[in-house]
């Protein structure tokens, strides 16, 4: 039987007093990957964060593995093994390639950044920009890198794709798909360019009005165009 690597049991919250999202429940086995998908507005980044402590939770369980981690801080469920890679992004503008990624170590020895590098050989080339001279699709390769460094069990990633070149696209999902592949990390992406989350998921769930909607195979969403059209208001070719 699969070992379940997130459950998550009527979960409520939001930001102080304003409750955004509203009896949540899903559980993800490891080595799973699921797509949140939604119109803009209902939830699907606030669920992200509430994940990683971000927000005001109102009630609800968050377990990740044998842990109950809904009243952890965010710096505990990092060192518990979950990753996040905001819409924002969040590198440090300042400092070089180099110096962001090596805030991602978590006490990993120097010579981990060959991995990032590995991953990311734009990165090497640009190891000694300031993270502010970085290009768009630089700037989500170096947080994706950052948080991919401290060797996180569970990947949260909101909207990677944002903004971003076809190609950019196409290295960075590739880059996903190769991580998948392993088995070991169970990734939740959110994202608005449907069809590239429906070929990487193995599951769905469908958010609206901070509730889940639907939730159920990507196969299912492909082959019934109207189904996803009612769902997230996108249609697909």
């Amino acid at each position: 039987m699969p070992a379940t690597a997130l459950e998550i049991r009527n979960l409520r919250a939001g930001y102080g007093p304003t409750r955004i999202i509203e009896d949540i429940s899903f559980t993800i086995n490891r080595g799973d990957r699921l797509a949140v998908l939604g119109r803009n507005g209902m939830g699907k980044t606030t669920l992200l964060a509430t994940l990683m402590g971000l927000t005001t939770r109102h009630g609800g369980e968050i377990r990740l593995g044998e842990h109950d981690i809904a009243g952890r801080r965010t710096s505990a469920r990092a060192e518990l093994g979950i990753g996040y890679v905001p819409q924002t992004r969040d590198i440090f503008a300042s400092l070089t390639v180099e110096e962001n990624l090596r805030a991602g170590l978590k006490g990993r020895p120097l010579s981990a950044l060959d991995e990032a590098y590995a991953m990311f050989p734009r990165l090497r080339e640009r190891r000694g920009n300031f993270g502010k001279q970085l290009s768009g699709g630089e700037q989500q390769m170096l947080s994706m890198a950052r948080t991919l460094l401290g060797k996180p069990s569970i990947l949260l990633l909101d909207e990677p794709l944002e903004g971003l070149a076809p190609v950019i696209c196409d290295e960075l999902m590739a880059m996903l798909v190769q991580l998948a592949a392993g088995g070991e990390m169970t990734i939740v992406l959110v994202e608005q360019q449907i069809e590239r989350a429906l070929d990487f998921a193995n599951s769905v769930m469908v958010m609206e009005r901070g509730r889940t909607s639907w939730n159920g195979t990507p196969e299912t969403l492909k082959s019934d165009h109207g189904l996803i059209d009612r769902l997230v208001g996108v249609g697909i070719h």
